[in-house]
């Protein structure tokens, strides 16, 4: 596995406003680049080379969305504990597999954190129980039991995510309808760069664009889609720092701390797991920033702010990013798109 230095990208004015302000709210209509355009007082072409240009930097992941956890397929959260000597080639092992889209070392016994999607929750088991066969590791499987925060979309201009983030609805998603799989697998892939992208979407699914951006807009008004917009990555953009935070809550008070948490200034994703033999944890909290410090410094304030100083936690900082690539919970693993992007073993925290 070759390493490498992440390269921060500088932003001018014209991307940080195509970047920032699109990450929610993306205009869904059949025209959505020439909205942007006239919002900010830029040419239509101009609009679509940028956000083309920002895709092949790595900027910009996608334009798509972000689905609710019981909108469809299935998703894991595992871990390993992998030998020091062994992590470049385990690594190498977990990211191989399409399934899996995210893919960190963190500083832990439990060192090595990835998120395995399938189409279902067998075929995720069935993932991540031929990488145990595959590496001779046993993994740590945390199932999601509710989100109270799911959306990394934050105010870039600053060196962490300074405003209360918008927590997830408690409610209960439906199970997207087997007929509008594929139009999920499109928004899992990302909006084509083109003047009329929906009705792009609407001619591979011999559909009308009309239907294409109702169905959207349902799906946002239901919480089906948490959001639909540019999604970064932050890394490439200076956040070269975050932590998973992991608290041990009694159950009868996790659901108010996870709220709590959702709410606070810096806290960008938030949400319950289940617990796990040689594992107590249940309430987690991820933290962005441009440096360590800063991470840490959120992390205290906001344990304090949603009363968690008194229970047990424990703070993993990312030190590599083997993986990061969009979820394929709608799309089969055979035909995963080939534009994922692997970030390899870079050596800068992540």
């Amino acid at each position: 596995m070759n390493t490498c230095k992440t390269m921060v990208t500088p932003l001018s004015a014209v991307d940080l406003a195509l970047v920032n302000g699109w990450q929610h709210d993306f205009p869904l209509v059949r025209e959505p680049f020439a909205c942007i355009a006239q919002a900010l007082g830029l040419d239509e072409s101009d609009v679509l080379s940028s956000y083309a240009r920002l895709q092949r930097e790595g900027v910009v992941s996608r334009i798509g969305g972000v689905f609710a956890p019981g909108a469809g397929g299935a998703a894991l959260l595992a871990a390993m504990s992998v030998p020091a000597q062994r992590m470049g080639e385990v690594a190498a092992i977990v990211s191989a597999h399409p399934g899996v889209n995210h893919n960190y070392e963190r500083e832990h016994q439990w060192n090595l954190w990835f998120v395995m999607t399938g189409r279902s929750a067998p075929e995720v088991t069935a993932a991540i129980d031929a990488l145990e066969l595959a590496t001779g590791l046993t993994t740590l499987r945390l199932r999601m039991e509710r989100a109270y925060r799911i959306d990394l979309g934050f105010d870039l201009r600053h060196a962490t995510a300074v405003q209360p983030m918008r927590s997830a609805r408690a409610v209960q998603t439906e199970a997207i309808a087997r007929d509008a799989w594929p139009l999920a697998q499109c928004v899992e892939t990302g909006l084509p760069v083109m003047a009329r992208p929906f009705d792009g979407w609407a001619d591979t699914l011999g559909s009308a664009p009309g239907h294409v951006l109702d169905t959207l807009q349902c799906w946002l008004e239901t919480g089906t889609l948490k959001r639909f917009g540019v999604v970064v990555r932050h890394h490439e953009l200076g956040f070269m720092s975050n932590a998973m935070t992991v608290f041990d809550v009694p159950d009868a008070l996790v659901d108010a701390c996870g709220e709590a948490l959702a709410q606070q200034p810096g806290v960008t994703l938030a949400y319950r797991r289940e617990r796990a033999s040689q594992w107590p944890y249940n309430l987690y909290c991820m933290v962005h920033g441009t440096d360590r410090a800063i991470v840490g410094k959120v992390i205290d304030r906001v344990t304090a702010a949603a009363g968690l100083g008194p229970h047990p936690r424990s703070v993993l900082f990312s030190t590599r990013r083997f993986k990061q690539t969009g979820a394929r919970r709608f799309r089969g693993l055979a035909d995963a798109p080939s534009q994922a992007v692997v970030a390899g073993a870079c050596h800068a925290v992540v």
